[in-house]
């Protein structure tokens, strides 16, 4: 297992799995093992996905101070694994609260990224965040599912943040496309890959800046936002405002996904992200960072 030190000194974990050209992933949760991305849904048979494991999950080390869980700070950590992989630009994708992580390592490190891929992710980072309406109005749409009277009550008490254990279980549904077998046995590792610890300090206070950051991402060079057609975060209508506020970005919406679309479809996943990294890889397709956006980074270096 690879490992690299971050600038603080905590030993960070990576894992590499297939062939191709490298696309680092960054897990959601917040802060859960990088282990519940699998090989997104056959993605490594067309890119060697690296899939780090965020300071305190995994076999990554725990920070000796927590405040380093707050997302802004692990920016850095991103960074150090670039340098440590030694690619000059990097592919990314993030999944579900790394969307933050990812916008603002872009915004940072602008001349460093390639690509970005934003599956099912979040974008508080840009002003954005889910609301509990956005919540109630996916889970209308799952109204004919043989599970929808037992799990519904139990979802509103997630959002209404009043859930038990047993709802938060009983409400899980909700996060799939396909509550199948595939489905469940991926729900029921959540627990073991999550540190709740972390996660209530990931999006502390002081961790975005968005209009600094909005300014930074001016010239993104072609980001690619995915959405789950069934999700509630974001909501399809939600993802396109994220993607106007990115100049240039594409939005695609998978029809009968979740928030975890590499499960619900693989084929429809992959064809969609593979093509977009083959099309981003050709020499018309990627064009630097003017100098302003570079400028704009200056301001989230000295968060």
């Amino acid at each position: 297992m690879p490992t690299f030190s971050a600038p603080d000194g905590t030993e960070l974990a990576f894992h590499v799995v297939g062939t191709g050209k490298p696309l680092l992933c960054l897990p959601g949760g917040p802060m859960r093992a990088s282990s519940y991305l699998g090989d997104l849904g056959g993605l490594s048979r067309q890119r060697q996905l690296i899939l780090l494991d965020l300071r305190g999950t995994g076999d990554s080390d725990a920070p000796t101070d927590p405040a380093g869980y707050r997302c802004d700070r692990q920016v850095a950590d991103v960074e150090a694994l670039r340098r440590h992989l030694g690619l000059d630009r990097v592919d990314v994708l993030a999944h579900s609260a790394a969307g933050d992580l990812a916008l603002l390592y872009a915004a940072r490190h602008p001349t460093h990224i390639r690509t970005l891929t934003l599956v099912t992710a979040r974008a508080r980072a840009l002003g954005i965040d889910f609301t509990h309406e956005h919540r109630m109005e996916a889970a209308a749409l799952r109204t004919a599912e043989p599970w929808f009277d037992s799990a519904h009550e139990a979802y509103q008490a997630i959002w209404a943040g009043t859930a038990t254990d047993a709802e938060w279980d009983a409400g899980t549904p909700f996060f799939y496309g396909r509550w199948d077998a595939t489905a469940q046995e991926h729900a029921a590792a959540e627990v073991a890959q999550h540190n709740d610890k972390a996660a209530e300090a990931y999006a502390a206070s002081g961790a975005f800046d968005p209009p600094t950051t909005r300014a930074a991402l001016a010239a993104l060079s072609a980001p690619v936002l995915l959405a789950g057609e069934l999700d509630s975060g974001p909501r399809p209508h939600v993802a396109a405002a994220v993607s106007r506020l990115l100049p240039g970005a594409e939005l695609s919406v998978q029809p009968g996904g979740g928030h975890y679309p590499w499960l619900d479809d693989p084929v429809h996943f992959t064809r969609t992200v593979g093509t977009f990294l083959d099309r981003a890889a050709q020499p018309t397709a990627a064009a630097g960072p003017r100098e302003d956006v570079d400028d704009a980074a200056e301001g989230l270096a000295q968060g």
